[in-house]
């Protein structure tokens, strides 16, 4: 794959409005992260922790489902959202500029860091 499958935070925050939405939002910051600032409903799945999650991936991360990988810049979410392409993923998106953007751009209630 040459180029990851990406998403802007305004078209994340769009998607996640409509009535009966299927995207996950998977947050692959540090928990410390995830209390500081986070979206509604996103599954914690801690770069960090990649040994501990990464084999059972599917009991994690539905792949008949859009997943959209998160973290604070996209730099960690687009490592994992490539590594989950290799396993056959092919509902899986980077949001660029992370929870960052998201926070600038979309909800400016949510704090920075």
């Amino acid at each position: 794959m040459d180029e990851l499958p990406t998403l802007s935070v305004e078209d994340l925050a769009a998607h996640l409005s409509q009535p009966g939405n299927a995207w996950q939002v998977v947050d692959v910051r540090e928990p410390w992260e995830v209390a500081t600032v986070s979206l509604p409903s996103s599954l914690n799945l801690p770069l960090s922790q990649f040994p501990a999650w990464s084999e059972n991936i599917q009991a994690w991360i539905d792949p008949g489902r859009p997943a959209a990988l998160l973290c604070h810049h996209g730099i960690r979410s687009a490592q994992v959202c490539a590594w989950l392409c290799h396993q056959g993923y092919t509902q899986v998106h980077n949001v660029t500029g992370g929870i960052d953007a998201y926070a600038r751009r979309v909800d400016r209630s949510l704090p920075c860091y």
